[in-house]
């Protein structure tokens, strides 16, 4: 690559008043959330970079625009967001989790645009893949470490699809341990072909129930979400993570439209975190990351391997030579250790779709 830039979206909002002037928010939403993680104001300073009588200018203008009081001090407790700020808070997170993977789909297009400039650019791996931690953790390394990634935000199916017309060189995709592998596998099968893909093996990460703090709702399995009381949010339409779901019901024999909210959906993992934690829901499914990192409860569903499947012949090409070795390397493999529910330990392994799957998938392409 020749330039040394990318192009970044991120989302901003603002108040706009009724003579059509406007209050940027990203500021006070920064603070809003220092204030959170650090429990009192001079930490959150610190943390943000900005003076003690800015952030309280800050807080207090906004409170004037808002009508709402942001914070609760004393001496003895420091200080923390009232329900209204904590709510704020909440808004901007769900929104983030919601449009992330939309900016980034849009910054790829942009990218694709200025590479286009730039004739003596060297190509770029052409990575397809479902939102995730490790994928978004490794999009950073990517860039830090000069290797050149045009990721696209596509369902597994989705980006075996691509890889099957060459129209990515990493197709994204997980499969559960246990009963439901070979139902999976039978969903993917069209489009592997053993003869010419191979896979790199990327992590084992747990999925499973996501349940409000302290569980009030008593939820123990997936028996308790057909319960009237308890409502219910989805991955969307298409991924792997709501087809999983659909297995392990029909094996309950439970009826999905008995799930109030089974149609309620969200495109991430935190975006349906999110959902929770703002009591629009009692219960959710994802990898357990997202949880941990909202504070919710987990009851563990399956253990999933993620993989990416490639053509045989790119291996030996220089650009998947270089993602080979970022895998290996140990700051993402202590990256990826360090996300809760992941286990990093057969980190970029590269193996056959035989090998991952005792044969399995060459048996049923037969």
């Amino acid at each position: 690559m020749t330039y040394k830039f990318q192009p970044r979206l991120d989302v901003e909002w603002a108040l706009q008043r009724t003579d059509g002037s406007s209050v940027s928010m990203s500021e006070l939403m920064r603070l809003l959330a220092a204030v959170e993680a650090e429990g009192h104001i001079a930490g959150a300073c610190q943390v943000c970079g900005m003076s003690y009588r800015h952030a309280w200018g800050l807080l207090r203008r906004a409170e004037h625009e808002l009508e709402r009081p942001l914070l609760e001090t004393s001496r003895r407790n420091g200080s923390r967001l009232t329900p209204f700020a904590e709510h704020l808070l909440w808004l901007e997170r769900r929104v983030q989790a919601r449009l992330a993977p939309v900016l980034q789909e849009v910054a790829a297009d942009l990218q694709d645009e200025i590479a286009r400039q730039y004739p003596e650019n060297r190509p770029a791996l052409r990575m397809h893949a479902s939102h995730g931690f490790a994928v978004e953790g490794l999009m950073h390394a990517a860039e830090h470490s000069g290797l050149s990634v045009d990721l696209r935000y596509r369902t597994a199916v989705e980006a075996l699809v691509s890889l099957s017309r060459d129209e990515c060189d990493l197709a994204g995709f997980q499969v559960p341990d246990g009963e439901f592998e070979q139902a999976i596998l039978q969903h993917y099968r069209p489009w592997l072909d053993a003869s010419r893909h191979c896979l790199i093996y990327l992590a084992r990460r747990e999925t499973g129930l996501f349940l409000q703090p302290g569980n009030p709702r008593g939820i123990a399995s997936l028996q308790d979400l057909a319960r009237p009381e308890v409502r219910f949010v989805n991955r969307q339409v298409g991924s792997s993570t709501r087809l999983l779901l659909s297995l392990m019901l029909r094996k309950l024999n439970i009826d999905p439209a008995s799930i109030r909210g089974y149609e309620t959906s969200e495109f991430t993992h935190m975006a349906v975190a999110a959902h929770i934690v703002g009591g629009m829901a009692d219960a959710g499914i994802g990898v357990q990351t997202a949880a941990w990192r909202c504070g919710l409860d987990f009851i563990p569903l399956a253990t999933e391997r993620y993989f990416f499947a490639v053509r045989r012949d790119s291996l030996a090409t220089p650009p998947m030579r270089q993602f080979l070795a970022l895998l290996l390397g140990p700051a993402y493999r202590e990256f990826v250790g360090k996300l809760a529910g992941y286990d990093a330990a057969e980190l970029g392994r590269v193996m056959s779709l035989d090998e991952a799957f005792g044969g399995a998938v060459a048996k049923q392409a037969a």
